[in-house]
């Protein structure tokens, strides 16, 4: 028996794909004791993390030192006062010490947040006075967190540093080295607060999404059944700690299913440098978004670079077919993608075994009942655009879906109601159940009568050599409603201008309908994005507002 199937019960069909997943949670469960210690007494030299950075530096981590430095951070924080449900938010880059002193407030009971490291003063105090926060790790290593931390007024915060010393601040080194390696379980209730996580959301102020201890036993089926982990391989997932992405590929699915992970600490994204990492450390599974795809196959893929790769996936945003298409054709890997949120785990997916449909995000995975509904409550016909929900079981309970919006208990009662989930997003399902995204609710473009998926629009831009990154919005018309408005990032070698927006509204037209043809365009050094890279759209519509 696997290590992680004690926590859960699957079933699958004659080929080997799963059918059925179902979530046995220890009523006292913590991912710091009943697996990191667990897999450290199991097998204590175990690797768990392959750790290095843009300056070649290197550090290897087992089960037995992180058991041992996340005890040694627990007591750390025992020492500063945080215990049991207080809020520490955790501004820590890639950074290694990210993942001991996170395991510690699991331990401790205490609600980890993670953000990135790039916040600015306003949003630090946001966060800080949202949900009462009691202590802030930064990080010293290039990084503004210390400077922007120093900028906000927040009496009684206790101030934290990693990687340096500054008047004022816990020097964490320094403090987890003389703790003590013991740390007495601390008992915890699985349905307790364990996670809290700031949506990068596309509009509004962001809102903070809580999970519970149950939500790490979910992303086993993350690890498993979509990313394909292995044992005796090495995990690749793209994402800044401060994402929940990280929580999906850094963290909890992996180490459930004893997979090591690899973490590749860059200040800079660059295409070239990340594919000599998963060449240089044969890399065998590997997940990004939507972005770093297009970056590799627009600027060429290094040869090799994914010769150790065994399976790609992608989620975060909806991946063109394009570009599946030619990462296909340049790595022989078929790129799986799949669907959740800030608020979920795995929802939709292109699991393991699987049939492949290009465009298709996959089936809903057997974690959820998912459905897609029209605006009045009932189930749309297959192929018919509705919203994709979640229809929780008939006691309303669901593993795999968050506890509620800290603070917002009208926000949360919001996106319940009907007693379903409402993801806000658009989709369509046909009759074998296989899912294609099409936008957020307030994304889609009236024009002329007709309804229009931004996706559809820009996954058809994206065939054009000349388009690196775009982005499709409505600008309000008196008399179309809304004209169509491509924003895009251009290619190395191309130029904006009239000929190329004719030349690209001739290439819509011979590949779509023609009621989805952009009458205009505007060319951008680079897209307004989210903390986790989603393109904002309603940064540029707000922006076409102003003019």
């Amino acid at each position: 028996m696997e290590f992680y199937q004690q926590f859960v019960k699957e079933a699958y069909d004659e080929n080997g794909v799963l059918t059925s997943f179902s979530i046995q949670c220890p009523a006292h469960f913590n991912f710091g004791y009943d697996v990191v210690d667990a897999l450290a007494q199991k097998n204590p030299e175990k690797v768990c993390m392959v750790w290095c950075d843009q300056e070649d530096r290197e550090r290897i981590f087992t089960f037995g030192e992180m058991a041992k430095l996340s005890n040694q951070a627990a007591n750390m924080f025992r020492q500063l006062g945080i215990g049991k449900g207080d809020r520490v938010m955790l501004m820590l880059k890639r950074n290694y010490e990210y993942w001991y002193l996170i395991v510690a407030l699991h331990k401790l009971g205490a609600v980890a947040i993670p953000a990135t490291h790039t916040l600015m003063a306003a949003d630090i105090d946001y966060r800080v006075k949202a949900v009462d926060v009691k202590a802030v790790i930064v990080t010293a290593d290039n990084s503004e967190g210390p400077n922007e931390l120093d900028k906000c007024d927040l009496p009684g915060v206790q101030k934290m540093l990693i990687r340096g010393q500054r008047p004022g601040y816990v020097d964490v080194n320094a403090a987890i080295e003389t703790a003590s390696e013991e740390f007495e379980r601390v008992e915890t209730l699985a349905s307790e607060p364990m996670l809290l996580y700031f949506t990068s959301g596309t509009t509004g102020e962001p809102k903070a999404v809580m999970h519970d201890h149950s939500y790490a036993l979910c992303h086993i089926l993350t690890a498993k059944h979509w990313q394909n982990v292995r044992k005796d391989g090495l995990h690749l997932s793209v994402s800044d700690t401060g994402w929940g992405k990280a929580a999906w590929g850094k963290l909890y699915g992996q180490w459930l299913c004893e997979a090591p992970i690899m973490v590749y600490d860059y200040d800079q994204f660059d295409p070239r440098a990340l594919m000599d990492i998963i060449q240089k450390y044969k890399v065998t599974t590997f997940c990004a978004p939507p972005t770093i795809y297009r970056f590799f196959v627009k600027r060429g893929i290094t040869p090799g670079a994914f010769d150790s790769v065994k399976d790609a996936v992608t989620a975060g945003e909806a991946m063109n077919p394009e570009v599946a298409r030619l990462f296909e054709s340049q790595t022989g890997l078929k790129l799986r993608e799949g669907f959740g949120q800030t608020e979920s785990t795995l929802m939709i997916a292109d699991l393991v075994g699987q049939p492949h449909h290009l465009g298709s995000m996959g089936k809903a995975t057997p974690l959820y009942h998912i459905e897609i509904h029209r605006e009045d409550g009932t189930v749309a016909a297959p192929g018919e655009t509705g919203e994709i929900v979640v229809v929780p079981a008939a006691d309303g309970s669901h593993y795999g879906v968050f506890m509620g919006y800290c603070g917002d208990d009208a926000a949360y009662a919001s996106v319940w109601e009907g007693g379903v989930y409402h993801t806000r997003d658009l989709a369509t399902m046909d009759e074998e159940g296989f899912i294609r995204y099409v936008s957020r609710t307030d994304d889609v473009i009236k024009s002329c009568g007709f309804r229009v998926s931004p996706f559809e629009v820009e996954s058809v831009l994206m065939q054009h050599p000349a388009v690196l990154e775009c982005a499709v919005t409505g600008v309000p018309d008196l008399g179309r409603g809304y004209r169509i408005k491509a924003t895009i990032v251009l290619t190395e070698g191309y130029k904006g201008g009239g000929a190329l927006s004719r030349e690209l509204q001739q290439f819509v037209l011979n590949n779509t309908a023609s009621y989805k043809c952009p009458k205009i365009f505007e060319y951008v050094a680079e897209m307004p994005k989210t903390i986790s890279g989603k393109i904002r759209r309603v940064a540029i519509r707000e922006k076409d507002g102003q003019k």
